[in-house]
């Protein structure tokens, strides 16, 4: 289940939708929030932007490339649109396995990938309004790059 939006979302019902299979051991997730110190000091918010229809397409070849790796059972990926305040959340990948080694490994991938993959680009806005381009970091792409590794 993929979802770009610009609402928010609650953290509990997402990953009680995750449990509702009863064919899972385990239930990995992670919420990204709106963080103060990004590129520059005085950020009070993101704006972030996609690319309808490509943005859920990569995304749902993201979960299917964890899929040939680990042994996972759902995958529910929320990612947020629009203007967000410092503090909200933006995003959040729940995965399932029948064992936590599998939901642990899936659900770091699929956020690392999101990351460097998924068509999203960010502005952060600062105190005096003025905005910028966020640009991926190199260590977000080594990350990416040691999962292809292996």
């Amino acid at each position: 289940m993929i979802r770009i939006q610009t609402e928010d979302f609650e953290i509990g019902r997402e990953t009680d939708a995750l449990a509702d299979d009863g064919q899972s051991g385990a239930i990995a997730t992670f919420t990204g929030l709106v963080r103060a110190s990004g590129d520059r000091q005085d950020v009070r918010a993101l704006f972030l932007e996609h690319y309808p229809g490509m943005t859920e397409s990569v995304i749902e070849d993201l979960i299917a490339q964890a899929s040939e790796r680990w042994s996972i059972n759902a995958v529910r990926v929320i990612h947020r649109v629009g203007e967000l305040a410092l503090g909200e959340r933006i995003v959040f990948v729940g995965v399932t396995s029948a064992h936590r080694g599998d939901a642990f490994a899936a659900c770091e991938f699929l956020m690392d990938a999101l990351k460097t993959s998924a068509p999203f680009w960010k502005k952060e806005i600062t105190a005096d309004g003025t905005s910028h381009w966020v640009e991926q970091k190199d260590s977000d792409r080594r990350k990416a790059d040691d999962w292809q590794a292996g």
